[in-house]
């Protein structure tokens, strides 16, 4: 499976002090060789979709991505109207990540939108609903047409990322061995039938080197030794050559194409990203 795409990476950011502050990051990122910049959601943080408006202002040629929305938060026809905006207001710049939400957006969405809080199976068809009327809309206004990036973790989100996916990052946990995540590529995969092998895959990065960031040590409880370990993908090396390696040998054994890093790490990868990117 190894070199049928070529590599992508992008870096997972947060606004954190203000519009300029995030117009300045954005450009640093961009400046650094990555080619898109995505955001996390929740709501003790902006909103993803106005403030990647204005971060693709920063630079014509980055693309920017939700990572990712979380259908708890937003009615399926309000999440599909924005990304369809964005769409439109990037030139097609705009990549919809999307999935049934972390454990806490759960309890955030009830309390935002009113009603029960939505079963997994009820999260996952607001997935499916979203990405409905967002195709339906685009084919009314003969528009750009959205990628889609789908976090898929148990089969039935893994046979809905095989039908509507153009890119799928696998919902594992953080110590999770590659070979692991190659066997659920191959399943994605071959759900997807003949459109398989277009699908691509994307994994983040927590941790580079044996350098922790304290919000992920918060919320992840990571140790670098044990994910070192279990070869799982969330961590690379902290030097760049053997992190380009270590990338390479990623998209040969298990089809890892599209490398998201933290902000926190962006700097150090460069030179890999310099090395590989649209190799």
């Amino acid at each position: 499976m190894g070199g049928e795409r070529a590599f992508r990476f992008g870096v997972v950011a947060t606004p954190r002090a203000g519009g300029r502050a995030w117009r300045e990051t954005v450009r640093r990122l961009a400046g650094l060789g990555y080619g898109s910049v995505l955001m996390p959601d929740g709501v003790g943080l902006p909103s993803p979709f106005p403030a990647l408006a204005m971060a693709a202002t920063v630079d014509e040629g980055l693309r920017v991505g939700t990572f990712v929305a979380a259908t708890p938060l937003r009615s399926g026809p309000t999440a599909a109207w924005e990304a369809w905006s964005l769409t439109a207001l990037t030139d097609g710049r705009f990549e919809l990540g999307i999935g049934t939400g972390i454990p806490q957006s759960v309890g955030q969405g009830a309390a935002l939108l009113g009603g029960d809080e939505l079963t997994a199976r009820q999260r996952l068809g607001r997935v499916e609903e979203t990405l409905g009327a967002l195709r339906e809309r685009e084919e009314q206004r003969s528009g750009t047409r959205t990628p889609v990036l789908i976090a898929a973790g148990g089969p039935r989100s893994r046979a809905l990322a095989a039908r509507e996916a153009d890119t799928v990052t696998l919902a594992t946990a953080p110590d999770t061995p590659a070979s692991e995540v190659a066997t659920l590529v191959a399943d994605v995969r071959e759900r997807a039938g003949a459109r398989g092998a277009d699908i691509e895959f994307a994994a983040n990065t927590f941790v580079v080197g044996d350098d922790v960031p304290p919000e992920m040590a918060r919320w992840t409880g990571v140790d670098p030794a044990r994910l070192a370990e279990r070869d799982a993908l969330t961590i690379l090396p902290g030097d760049p050559r053997r992190a380009a390696d270590e990338i390479r040998r990623r998209r040969a054994d298990v089809g890892i194409s599209y490398v998201l890093v933290p902000e926190t790490f962006a700097a150090t990868l460069a030179p890999a990203v310099a090395e590989l990117a649209g190799s």
